[in-house]
């Protein structure tokens, strides 16, 4: 395979050339002056947090982690569509409680599908007050949300951990 080479070659940032960023929606996201919602999902947990733009880096607002939700009450896996949307939930009363009142979601190199957990933890977001702009279909059924698929125990830990969640 041949390298590019010549004098009017540019690498590309190392982000770009990872496949980390992509540098246009990026722009496009940051643009619209609005906080970002960064939902994030790995293995095991589910990560969102409210972040604006700042000249030395990103500053990050208010944070929730599925982790988060064992403090709550929650005792099942953390890696499911119930913990996130409750992630979701946890991290819009946050941002509520320190003046946001809306954000643009931001799911960066993710793939979306309908009805996922990124959409669980934006449903979450929308429950918790905060405006984002969004298309209905993507969000997942109710039934999902509250853990019906995987089984009543589930269902019943999300409705106590959801009430305690509304009253905090």
């Amino acid at each position: 395979m041949k390298q590019k080479q010549g004098p009017h070659y540019r690498v590309p940032f190392r982000r770009r050339r990872e496949g980390r960023t992509d540098y246009r929606v990026r722009a496009k996201l940051l643009r619209s002056g609005k906080p970002r919602v960064v939902v994030r999902k790995t293995l095991n947990q589910t990560i969102v947090q409210f972040v604006v733009p700042d000249a030395p880096g990103d500053k990050i607002l208010a944070t929730a982690q599925s982790i988060d939700l064992k403090e709550h009450g929650w005792s099942a896996g953390t890696g499911n569509l119930p913990a996130a949307y409750l992630t979701g939930f946890l991290a819009g009363r946050r941002a509520s409680a320190k003046g946001l009142k809306e954000a643009i979601l931001d799911i960066g190199g993710q793939r979306p599908s309908r009805g996922g957990r990124l959409f669980a933890a934006l449903q979450g977001l929308l429950d918790a007050g905060v405006v984002v702009p969004h298309s209905p279909e993507v969000l997942p059924a109710k039934d999902r949300v509250r853990g019906a698929h995987i089984g009543e125990e589930i269902a019943k830990q999300f409705d106590n951990v959801k009430s305690k969640l509304e009253a905090a």
